[in-house]
């Protein structure tokens, strides 16, 4: 398998060292070191002269002197230094790594505790015992309080990351919300994106035929499969991560929503009908609902006790009278 091409910012990160190194070097001699183009080599060093420490003023700015013949560092602007983290620098980052271990399947969370572990050796704050390169013992954690269940990687998201890493089709097992059903299906990843505290698999799904997200905490199994991922087209990141676009083969419902509950429309297939900034405080508002049984939205709408209610969908509507009064007639029995 050919490797992948390097970043536009590990170049960058890599240019200022390879050029101290090798000053007087051509376009030609770098691109065929760095893997690039000479035009790339370049644009790069376009950039490189743009680029610098906080404040940006001219004498802050990586200096070039160069041209596609010759190509020299005459000022680095510290980054062939190691870096060195202020305490308030390393806090901030490792609250960020602590984050997104919570954050399933984002990223390995073996290599984010070996950086944790990495970054409080750094600043004072590290165990004695052990090389934070290395690997952890079982159950160890980074930090105090750390729970098993956010140090543990299920097998079902190991297999997701392996398949998108890999570049492989990958078999799930998955348990969707809005149909309320768990339904078999074969993937071509594209990647994983973190979306409002939620980690996704962004892939063609074969069975829909489309771009689809699937939460992976909803992925109950997964196996990567003996095949390359095959995506039809190139996804459009801003359409994909217009998330949870209705499925158009689902139905929908119209209901009101009392303004106390308004945060519901961030977190399911719903599309206000109303100007939700401009409607008063006290006035419901209309929407468009995407479901996938009515029992689940019979469940969905009994658990917000009246403050959604079916303006259509009859037979869920009845379904939420019938259950709502049985609950309310289990109060007239006797008491203790």
């Amino acid at each position: 398998m050919t490797a992948p091409a390097p970043s536009r910012l590990s170049r960058l990160l890599a240019m200022v060292p390879y050029f101290l190194a090798h000053p007087g070097t051509s376009a030609d001699e770098a691109a065929a070191d760095l893997g690039v183009t000479p035009k790339e080599v370049m644009a790069d060093l376009n950039q490189l002269w743009m680029c610098g420490l906080p404040g940006y003023t001219p004498g802050d700015l990586i200096d070039l002197d160069f041209s596609e013949e010759s190509i020299q560092v005459t000022f680095s602007a510290g980054i062939d230094r190691p870096l060195r983290l202020t305490p308030t620098e390393a806090s901030v980052l490792l609250v960020a790594l602590r984050a997104l271990i919570d954050m399933r399947g984002v990223l390995d969370p073996g290599a984010a505790r070996r950086a944790i572990a990495k970054v409080e050796r750094a600043v004072g704050s590290a165990r004695d015992a052990g090389d934070p390169s290395g690997p952890m013992e079982a159950g160890e954690s980074s930090h105090a309080g750390e729970s098993a269940e956010n140090v543990d990687v299920s097998a079902s998201v190991a297999a997701v990351r392996d398949a998108v890493r890999g570049s492989h089709a990958v078999w799930i097992r998955y348990y969707s919300a809005s149909r309320d059903a768990v339904s078999e299906r074969i993937v071509d990843p594209v990647r994983i994106v973190a979306v409002d505290g939620n980690s996704y698999l962004e892939g063609w799904c074969r069975q829909s035929a489309g771009i689809r997200l699937f939460r992976l905490d909803r992925i109950d199994e997964a196996r990567v499969l003996d095949e390359p991922a095959a995506v039809p087209d190139e996804p459009d990141p801003e359409a994909t991560l217009a998330l949870f676009n209705a499925d158009p083969q689902l139905p929908t419902a119209l209901i009101t929503i009392d303004p106390s509950v308004a945060w519901v429309m961030d977190y399911y297939l719903i599309e206000p009908l109303d100007d939700v900034a401009a409607t008063a405080t006290d006035t419901p508002i209309r929407a468009r609902m995407t479901y996938g049984s009515e029992d689940w939205l019979t469940r969905f709408v009994l658990g917000f006790g009246g403050r959604i209610r079916l303006m259509n969908a009859p037979g869920a509507a009845a379904e939420v009278t019938r259950r709502a009064a049985a609950a309310l007639a289990a109060y007239d029995g006797p008491t203790g």
